[in-house]
């Protein structure tokens, strides 16, 4: 069994939750339309660009979950899934997928994106687990604020290796496919990286290091 290790945003599906999630917000007007927009569009091309200061963003990013009820958040989300998560699948990651899973790996997703986001999605692909920027929690509801270490650029790497140190598995013969330049201290770890539908700096980046550059949104690629 080796470990499949998989990006979520912009790898497994057609587009970034993070940022979609808040444009659900933003289409249901639970928060201000113009000024979370603009935020919104600025901390993205920020996280496109490798310039993003995550706690900056988890700060912005988290404030609409602070004290709001679970069940209404469910409610949201189910609406999410299926308004904005559904039309991001793509049938090649779906393939990729199963295609890991029938060869007896353990799939992981890793991703910046919060676990409320997440996790749903985690179980709609049918991965064995997922690690993602954990939200506090505090008398039942969410504070607004992140737990422990963002799972970003090189916090993905220390959140694995702890994660590593309580599983029956180890990195031999591991995998991990990403599209951003972001996660290129992972992708440096992992004995197979894959470059899925590259940003411009990881492409450039896997063309020099001969790092095999994939797509899963066009067969012919």
């Amino acid at each position: 069994m080796s470990l499949a290790i998989f990006d979520l945003d912009n790898t497994l599906i057609a587009g970034d939750s993070d940022h979609a999630w808040g444009e659900f917000l933003i289409q249901n007007q639970i928060v201000d339309p113009v000024t979370y927009r603009q935020s919104n569009d600025l901390f993205f091309k920020q996280y496109q660009d490798g310039s993003l200061n995550i706690d900056e963003y988890l700060e912005f990013a988290l404030k609409p979950l602070a004290n709001k009820p679970i069940s209404t958040l469910k409610t949201w989300h189910a609406q999410f899934m299926a308004d904005y998560v559904e039309p991001m699948r793509l049938p090649l990651a779906d393939k990729l997928l199963r295609d890991h899973r029938q060869a007896g790996d353990y799939l992981l997703i890793i991703t910046a994106t919060n676990l409320f986001i997440t996790e749903p999605i985690a179980e709609l692909l049918g991965v064995d687990e997922i690690l993602a920027t954990n939200l506090e929690i505090k008398n039942g509801v969410y504070t607004g604020k992140s737990d422990g270490t963002p799972c970003f650029q090189n916090g993905k790497v220390s959140r694995l290796r702890a994660w590593l140190k309580d599983s029956h598995l180890d990195l031999a013969g591991s995998y991990f496919y990403s599209d951003s330049i972001n996660d290129l201290p992972l992708l440096e770890l992992v004995d197979n990286p894959f470059a899925v539908d590259p940003d411009e700096k990881l492409a450039e980046h896997a063309k020099i290091h001969n790092w095999p550059i994939m797509s899963l949104r066009h067969k012919s690629t």
